[in-house]
């Protein structure tokens, strides 16, 4: 009995302690909400005061008549212009190797893709005919080559074979016979 009034003495007290730290950490939220709203109110309130000062200003409107002004700087434009036109040009010389021409670059990719790639490829796959042609005559000589030996050694021993006696003949068979 004594342990279930502990155990219920010592919830109450964890329950309590629990609740105290959650009201203090809702004061705490309280207080930031509150310094958060003032901010905004004072916030507000400089936006309605840039607000009056802004029609304020849009109501006072002068005509300025800048006609003249207009005028005097086209015309200082034009000085400008034509002191620039008469000073001497200095002549650049320059000496460039490019890989990829300056203007037309699509024309010079045109034909480089369109016609040059085309002609390479064109190279490329008549190499490669010629390399298996060469190579396929190699291997028809070779084989022929062989067939003709094989004739000379098949006839040798037909000859072989034919000419000799019938003692030799006999032991031939054997020895075939064997293998």
């Amino acid at each position: 009995m004594e342990t279930d009034t502990n155990k219920g003495h010592l919830e109450r007290e964890t329950l309590q302690l629990v609740l105290e730290e959650f009201t203090q950490e809702q004061k705490t939220n309280n207080q930031h909400i509150e310094a958060l709203i003032i901010a905004v109110n004072i916030v507000g309130n400089k936006m309605d005061a840039l607000k009056k000062e802004d029609n304020k200003a849009k109501s006072v409107s002068e005509t300025l008549d800048i006609r003249p002004i207009e005028a005097i700087l086209q015309k200082g434009f034009l000085d400008i212009k034509f002191m620039i036109g008469r000073q001497p040009k200095s002549i650049i010389r320059k000496f460039q190797i490019l890989l990829f021409p300056e203007q037309d670059a699509k024309l010079f990719y045109k034909i480089v893709f369109g016609r040059w790639f085309l002609w390479l490829v064109i190279m490329v796959a008549l190499s490669n005919l010629y390399n298996w042609g060469i190579n396929y005559s190699d291997n028809s000589k070779e084989i022929e080559l062989r067939k003709i030996q094989n004739d000379r050694i098949r006839k040798a021993w037909e000859y072989m074979y034919i000419n000799s006696d019938k003692e030799t003949k006999k032991r031939m068979k054997e020895a075939y016979e064997t293998l």
